[in-house]
């Protein structure tokens, strides 16, 4: 099961923040196929927003081809996203964590992190900030 959340400061609506969350869970293997993902009053219920967003988000995913909707039965995972990189997840996960805590060791504070490890991406991908 999934449990979704909002970062109101991350510059994405909320319903491609739940769609983008769903697709991480595909892709960590969190979320299978035939897994059942929470019912739009579920998520209205737990985060306080309007159900038109959740139905936006789950619209989107369905139409990536992600999940399909049942009328009157709910949301149903229908493609995993875990592809040949999944086994050495488990490894980075414990080397990133490790990181992670000698960032915060050395001070530097959520927002800190996000942005050095943003331009450090970029960096290596390429990409000119």
């Amino acid at each position: 099961m999934i449990d979704f959340w909002l970062d109101t400061k991350s510059g994405l609506s909320p319903y491609l923040q739940l769609a983008q969350q769903v697709r991480h869970a595909l892709r960590l293997g969190v979320l299978r196929e035939g897994d059942q993902l929470p019912t739009v009053k579920d998520v209205v219920a737990t985060l306080a927003i309007n159900p038109n967003t959740v139905l936006k988000a789950y619209r989107e995913l369905e139409h990536q081809g992600l999940v399909s909707a049942r009328p009157g039965v709910g949301t149903f995972v229908t493609r995993s996203l875990v592809d040949g990189s999944f086994a050495a997840q488990a490894t980075l996960r414990k080397d990133l964590q490790r990181w992670l805590a000698k960032a915060r060791l050395a001070g530097l504070d959520e927002e800190s992190i996000e942005a050095l490890f943003a331009s450090t991406f970029r960096d290596e991908q390429g990409v000119v900030a």
